[in-house]
């Protein structure tokens, strides 16, 4: 991931610069179905450098998605996904694609993203389905997307616990770590005032998510040198 050299730094300002007009262009080719979003992740707050497209009601300045927390949180082995299914909280079924940003060493520091809405074909297919009686298609998952970061990473916290259909008390301490585990694999300690904003969605204190955090991580082998990202920039 970036690493702050003014060099490279350059480098990339000079790349996300030129991507820069390819925003419209793209999203004008495929008319109001679909949206272009240009991530620059070296701030994920406000990661979004460029948007053509209302899909998901973003704009310049906004946060990344919980996608962009992944691919963050996967640093420099993060790769291209392509033309997987994501839903807006509105309903609507996108088709999308995000296609990482790297400098001249190979460091991820952002990302292209093209939704295309597919609702109507979704609609389409479902119908002809149970016409000809087939089973029905995978219901994509509900994506956050959001300019406030705040509201993503309360997404995914909320998320994971109603994966496990219980509050944090009901947790046993194996649980309590998986879930740490599963926000950190999604990215959200890369933000700031993570901890604080997960502590107080579970009910719990700091000193407390942090040291499930640092249990989490020590059991998977993940480096955990310094506190994340809740009292500095992002990681």
């Amino acid at each position: 991931m970036a690493d702050g050299n003014p060099a490279l730094d350059a480098e990339r300002d000079a790349i996300v610069g030129a991507l820069v007009p390819l925003v419209g262009g793209i999203a004008a080719t495929f008319g109001p179905v679909c949206e272009v979003v240009l991530h620059d992740y070296r701030d994920p707050e406000k990661s979004v450098v460029a948007v053509a497209g209302a899909l998901t009601g973003r704009s310049a300045g906004g946060a990344m998605s919980e996608i962009g927390l992944r691919m963050l949180a996967r640093g420099d082995e993060a790769s291209d996904e392509l033309n997987y299914l994501t839903r807006t909280k509105g309903g609507q079924q996108l088709k999308s694609s995000t296609m990482v940003l790297r400098d001249s060493t190979g460091a991820v520091f952002g990302a292209l993203c093209v939704n295309v809405d597919v609702t109507a074909v979704q609609q389409a297919q479902a119908l002809l389905a149970g016409i000809g009686g087939a089973g029905a298609a995978e219901t994509p998952t509900t994506t956050t997307f959001g300019n406030d970061i705040d509201s993503v990473v309360e997404a995914i916290v909320d998320a994971h616990q109603l994966r496990r259909g219980r509050t944090w008390v009901q947790l046993d301490r194996a649980q309590r770590l998986e879930l740490f585990r599963g926000l950190d694999e999604h990215g959200v300690f890369a933000v700031r005032r993570a901890i604080e904003q997960v502590a107080a969605r579970l009910g719990i204190s700091r000193a407390s998510a942090y040291s499930y955090l640092s249990q989490a991580r020590a059991a998977t082998g993940t480096p955990a040198t310094s506190e994340p990202a809740s009292d500095g920039g992002a990681a």
